[in-house]
């Protein structure tokens, strides 16, 4: 049984869950202890004493602490890569990418250890100075996402550390293998025991314990909008900080003067990319008249020779999707674009392959209205769906049509264009003649509207949460 790491020892815990990979059920990838509430109450406090010990230790020890995590997971991509490809179900070459571009952004934070510099002003009274610098907020719940169970926990887990917090880390359930092995590799540095804990649990319990307690001084979490709620109306009671990335219903606009073959290959890298299984995933596609038909032919063409199969398998484009509840979900969401009037072009049902697993066929939708469900709600499924618009006025309107806010792309050979929408797409990230999923890890993330809470993630934004700003007034006195 694979066990929790609390207070710098693996612990087992009272129960455990099996773990089994999406592209072939009968593959057990092992048993996951999940943690209780007393095991909870332990990592409180230690990490509360770790975070003192931690907060004072110097910035080059920090760094070289974080360089070792990051260079760890970059020279173990393919092996943790696989790994994570086995559990989640996304191919083999994003599972290895992912860990890769994890281990970046431990080195990056590593460099931001040393880039902590403070200001300094004068006083409006006389022979008074002024320090601003920013302390540690304390201890740090990260609850985090099945679809990146590596990248999305580690872009939390490595500015929390180089900012001089402790963390509770609290994984989702279905994708336990990476987050052990990621723990394994933080508990193999010289970090004091209990800066960083890792409690596998049911969301119901442990999740919910975690968030509500006392001894919680930030929550960054990652998930849905409905979870966010629940965190948001049970950590208002302590007045912890919260950060929270949440639901997305992104768009790509296909002007009239697009590059077809681009706008395509965008759209199908944003739909499909990942089973569909990403906030950033541009679910809704809005198609200039013009060229609607012309572009709804290439990417029909397109999308019905895309490879579904095992994840770990040569030439899969598409892997399963990570649970049976999953695939339930969004075969009736199929179900539901039909019933709304939609024209199922392609796929859109499941797949009987080789090994028995969560395979779906990915499903293009014409004919779509952007008021009906489909394109209200978040789906996390490989479901594209078409609307049109007569001009770029109507496209840019049901681009911000939602109550949603996080990605929006444009594609279009035109400079006024592109700088327009780049300027009023209501969104916190806008891409331009690229696919809406893909984002780097040196500059903020974060959306708008139902799609974040709280100060941005990533890059040097990332300090604004896990820091407090303290501001120190000093009298010079008197030269004699």
């Amino acid at each position: 049984m694979h066990k929790n790491y609390i207070a710098g020892q693996w612990v087992a815990g009272e129960t455990a869950i099996e773990n089994r990979n999406p592209s072939d059920v009968t593959d057990i990838i092992g048993s996951y202890a999940q943690a209780s509430t007393a095991q909870l109450d332990t990592a409180f406090d230690a990490a509360r004493a770790a975070q003192k010990i931690w907060s004072r230790t110097g910035l080059e020890a920090r760094q070289t602490i974080l360089m070792q995590i990051g260079n760890a997971l970059m020279a173990r991509a393919d092996e943790l890569g696989e790994l994570l490809s086995r559990e989640e179900g996304k191919p083999r070459a994003e599972g290895r990418g992912e860990v890769y571009r994890a281990g970046q952004f431990f080195t990056y934070y590593a460099a931001e250890v040393l880039r902590q510099i403070g200001d300094n002003a004068d006083s409006v009274r006389p022979d008074i100075e002024i320090d601003v610098r920013r302390d540690p907020v304390g201890v740090v719940a990260v609850v985090s996402p099945w679809n990146f169970p590596t990248a999305t926990a580690v872009w939390k887990i490595a500015p929390a550390l180089a900012f001089g917090n402790a963390i509770i880390w609290k994984p989702a359930n279905l994708v336990p293998a990476s987050a052990v092995a990621l723990a394994e590799i933080i508990a193999s540095t010289d970090l004091p025991a209990g800066l960083f804990n890792l409690v596998m649990g049911a969301g119901s319990s442990i999740g919910d314990a975690l968030v509500t307690s006392a001894a919680i001084d930030a929550i960054t979490f990652t998930g849905s909008v409905e979870t966010g709620r629940r965190i948001a109306a049970g950590a208002i009671a302590n007045m912890t900080r919260m950060q929270m990335e949440m639901g997305s219903k992104n768009a790509l606009a296909v002007m009239d003067d697009a590059d077809i073959d681009l706008a395509v290959a965008c759209a199908v890298n944003g739909a499909y990319g990942g089973t569909g299984q990403k906030c950033t995933a541009s679910s809704r596609i809005i198609v200039h008249d013009a060229v609607h038909d012309q572009f709804v032919d290439k990417m029909l063409a397109v999308t019905k020779a895309l490879q579904v199969g095992h994840a770990l398998e040569e030439g899969t484009q598409i892997g399963p999707v990570v649970s049976d509840t999953q695939l339930a979900e969004n075969l009736d969401y199929v179900a539901l674009a039909k019933s709304e009037g939609g024209e199922i072009l392609c796929g859109g049902e499941r797949l009987s392959l080789a090994h028995d697993g969560f395979y779906m066929a990915p499903c293009l939708v014409a004919g779509t209205q952007n008021d009906w469900r489909v394109n209200r709600e978040e789906m996390f499924a490989p479901i594209a769906c078409i609307m049109r618009a007569g001009s770029y006025d109507e496209a840019l309107n049901i681009v911000n049509d939602t109550p949603f806010g996080l990605t929006a792309g444009i594609i279009t050979k035109s400079l006024a264009r592109a700088s327009h929408f780049r300027r009023n797409a209501d969104t916190g990230c806008v891409m331009v003649n690229l696919p809406t999923a893909g984002t780097d890890y040196h500059v903020p993330f974060g959306g708008r509207g139902d799609s974040s809470y709280g100060p941005r993630e990533q890059g040097q934004y990332a300090v604004d949460f896990f820091t407090s700003v303290k501001t120190a007034y000093i009298a010079s006195g008197a030269i004699d």
